[in-house]
């Protein structure tokens, strides 16, 4: 397209990613501007067998899509907002949040949590949620995309899965779904559901016009809480905002104490919080 703008947009490369990478690149199409999608390998693309903590801190899918941005191979990355630590890397800055899908977690193999399953989750924010519902569970260590969790699920016979019913239903897999968590029976990870696109400080707007308020507004009040806390990949720590309130969650890795409070401010959430951790 002769004298055409064109947008690089840069994606992790699996399935999933690429799949919401094409959502958002629609979103930014328009008469002159093309799109090339970039696919980028992050850390935890690279190593899918040890936990999160191990390989490096909250942010293990973002750093590399941060790192093309601040080079200029990319000009937009498209993240899972959950996936971003929960403040902003200099430079940076999200200049969109598209509007919100189902941030909900998912049970798949199962329609109900029953005492003794043998559940398959990489997320300690989930190992202790679920162990606080039934503490005779047995919760495995899962890596791996969509898709590989899935085949591992029946490979190594676990009971069920949980994964993020935002993901699935991107998929079309949400036939894979026995039950959705209320996300007052779990709270799901800060900015789940949502996606980030991300850009160079002072290049918003490049993605401006995708941005959903409403969307910003609750996942901004759940980063800034998680940051409050100082939470990340190494502490169970969760936040939702669901258009009226804000309900934030400390817990212990194995379920033994939780504590969750709902309020307003998402400062003040975490401060009672922290004061309310053993």
């Amino acid at each position: 397209m002769c004298g055409a703008v064109l947008i690089r947009v840069g994606s992790r490369g699996s399935r999933l990613a690429l799949t919401q990478a094409e959502g958002a690149a629609a979103r930014l199409r328009a008469p002159g501007i093309e799109i090339a999608l970039v696919p980028i390998t992050t850390a935890g693309d690279r190593d899918r067998t040890r936990p999160f903590g191990e390989i490096g801190a909250r942010g293990v899918f973002v750093k590399e899509l941060e790192e093309a941005l601040l080079d200029r191979r990319v000009d937009v990355a498209v993240h899972s907002a959950k996936d971003m630590t929960s403040t902003d890397t200099d430079g940076l800055a999200v200049g969109a949040y598209i509007e919100r899908d189902d941030p909900r977690d998912a049970l798949c193999g199962a329609e109900a949590i029953r005492p003794g399953m043998r559940i398959g989750t990489a997320s300690i924010r989930r190992r202790a949620q679920l162990l606080a519902i039934e503490p005779s569970l047995s919760i495995e260590p899962l890596r791996g995309n969509v898709d590989t969790r899935l085949r591992k699920r029946r490979e190594r016979g676990l009971d069920a899965v949980v994964l993020a019913a935002c993901g699935l239903d991107r998929l079309g897999l949400g036939r894979e779904i026995g039950h959705r968590f209320d996300p007052e029976e779990l709270v799901p990870e800060a900015g789940q559901g949502a996606l980030a696109l991300q850009v160079r400080a002072g290049e918003e707007h490049l993605v401006g016009a995708a941005d959903h308020a409403a969307t910003r507004r609750r996942v901004e009040a759940e980063r800034a809480c998680v940051a409050a806390i100082g939470g990340g990949c190494l502490a169970p720590v969760a936040a939702h905002h669901d258009g009226e309130r804000l309900t934030a969650l400390v817990a212990a890795e194995d379920g033994s104490w939780i504590e969750r409070r709902t309020g307003d401010d998402p400062a003040a959430l975490a401060q009672e919080l922290l004061a309310a951790v053993p």
